[in-house]
């Protein structure tokens, strides 16, 4: 849908909150950058000054977002009869900016900051070395400081302090919401893991794919896909880092991933996935580049495009049967084991494993309850960081049936909480459900996107997603969104009957 023109018939106060936002936004841009080169490129020894930059960077935005003026600026605004409806959002995604940064002190920020900063760059060498207490007393201080600031956006918000903390990255949605929709999702597994896993009993084993795997094979078989999907790289680049991740900002989108040359499946649908991530950057609303309302609603949303793209397009056997060929003479391969049907099978694998990233769909979701279920602890003060470690290993126990042999495969997997992104984790299962909502709104729409993908053409898709979803940026709440791309609100039967599809052969009813 067309983007409606900026200058309506708005008043000077919501124009000068457009011309400070613009400017928040673009040294938040210079934050994102920064980060991705702490993650990529800079050198170990950087990490103090990088620190000192990053904190001076968050103090001056929060020092922004908070002047003086802010609230009545914003009350100027509110009751302004003139914005037009992409105005209106605007001003309520200020808003919420404003009211979540008010709620902190500089000091708090820049002192969260800091021990990110620090506790990043522990877990780096923890992590390599498999020695969580190497890290601990720097987890301490985040989740110290974690507590702090959620009690204290709680009070500004009315709301339970993880409930405040996870307002940050999906807005208006509660524990209480993510309850109702885990609950039923963690019983429909339970069940139908042991029926998958029976029936892939039944079929041919898994033939391994005989490696080694060069690196700069990988990253042009990688580059390839990245183009056929629609990838632009004069604004864009795919990088290396030790925790494949989407950054940047939507004119220059910055992935990356990580190669084992012993397996290339992973490192493949991690760039696939985080692809999907970028694909959303580039497709926000160009009309509203740096406002909020031009942002990416959510990240729940943001999650459901990398996961549409990889999981309800990338695993299919359309998708698959396309690219063996161009896998298999990447690699020289040859014999049964690079044979489509074995192909579909690696793909679609279902096998408890310890590592988050490398999970199957199916078994996912457990992996996120674990770390949902562990994180509300630990904000609740119910769970300290000294018994982190066994009651990640207990939770694996209990939902998967394994014990992580080591803390590298256990509580160091992920970077998210030693980065400070707390009450994030939920989005990720989130999104595989809205992802399979979205995907079968967008199939029934638009009948030629399936045929589209099997001769790898996804301009189809990528049409109605643009439509539907990217370009509506933030002007709608992701309920709204989701109802008027798919006519319903988020529900967890769209996700079981895509799993009862692809696992079980079930036709969808």
């Amino acid at each position: 849908m067309p983007t409606p023109l900026r200058h309506a018939a708005a008043g000077s106060a919501y124009h000068e909150l457009e011309r400070r936002f613009r400017r928040l936004l673009a040294l938040r841009d210079a934050e994102a950058m920064l980060h991705w080169d702490l993650a990529t490129m800079m050198p170990r020894g950087g990490t103090e000054s990088r620190s000192e930059q990053l904190a001076a960077l968050k103090s001056v935005r929060h020092a922004m977002l908070t002047a003086p003026d802010m609230g009545d600026l914003l009350a100027a605004a509110d009751a302004d009869a003139g914005l037009n409806d992409w105005q209106a959002a605007n001003l309520r995604e200020m808003r919420r900016a404003w009211t979540h940064a008010t709620a902190l002190t500089e000091a708090q920020v820049e002192a969260m900051s800091r021990a990110i900063s620090a506790c990043e760059a522990a877990w780096r060498s923890a992590r390599a070395e498999s020695d969580f207490a190497a890290v601990r007393p720097k987890l301490q201080a985040v989740l110290a400081l974690v507590r702090e600031c959620a009690a204290a956006k709680g009070d500004r918000l009315g709301l339970d302090p993880y409930d405040a903390l996870l307002d940050e990255y999906e807005p208006d949605v509660r524990a209480a919401e993510i309850d109702r929709l885990f609950d039923p999702l963690a019983s429909f597994l339970e069940g139908f893991l042991p029926l998958v896993q029976d029936r892939q009993a039944g079929e041919p084993p898994v033939l391994p794919l005989p490696g080694p795997f060069p690196v700069e094979v990988q990253r042009g078989l990688a580059v390839r896909l990245m183009n056929m999907l629609g990838f632009d790289f004069d604004h864009g680049r795919l990088d290396v880092s030790l925790h494949p991740f989407c950054g940047g900002t939507p004119d220059d989108v910055r992935i990356t991933t990580r190669y084992d040359e012993s397996d290339f499946a992973s490192a493949l649908m991690g760039v696939l996935h985080e692809t999907g991530h970028a694909l959303y950057e580039r497709g926000l609303p160009r009309d509203w580049r740096g406002q909020p309302v031009g942002e990416a609603r959510g990240i729940a949303l943001h999650e459901s495009q990398s996961l549409l793209i990889e999981m309800q397009v990338c695993r299919s056997r359309s998708f698959l049967a396309l690219i063996a060929p161009t896998v298999r003479d990447a690699f020289g391969g040859e014999g049964p084991a690079w044979e489509v049907g074995n192909f579909h099978r690696l793909y679609t694998r279902v096998e408890p494993g310890y590592i988050r990233v490398d999970a199957d769909e199916v078994t996912y979701p457990a992996h996120v309850i674990l770390r949902y279920r562990l994180e509300r602890a630990m904000i609740a003060g119910e769970l300290e960081v000294h018994h982190l470690p066994d009651a990640w290993n207990a939770g694996m126990q209990e939902l998967l049936g394994l014990t992580p042999p080591d803390d590298r495969r256990g509580c160091l997997q992920d970077i998210h909480w030693y980065d400070g992104a707390w009450a994030y984790f939920p989005t990720y299962t989130l999104g595989a459900m809205t992802a399979a909502q979205l995907f079968q709104a967008a199939t029934k729409a638009s009948p030629d996107i399936p045929a589209g993908i099997a001769r790898g053409d996804f301009r189809p898709l990528l049409a109605w997603l643009r439509s539907h979803v990217h370009s509506q940026g933030s002007r709608l709440n992701p309920r709204e969104l989701l109802i008027a791309a798919t006519g319903s609100p988020l529900d967890p039967v769209y996700f079981e009957r895509h799993l009862q599809r692809r696992y079980l052969g079930v036709a969808a009813s």
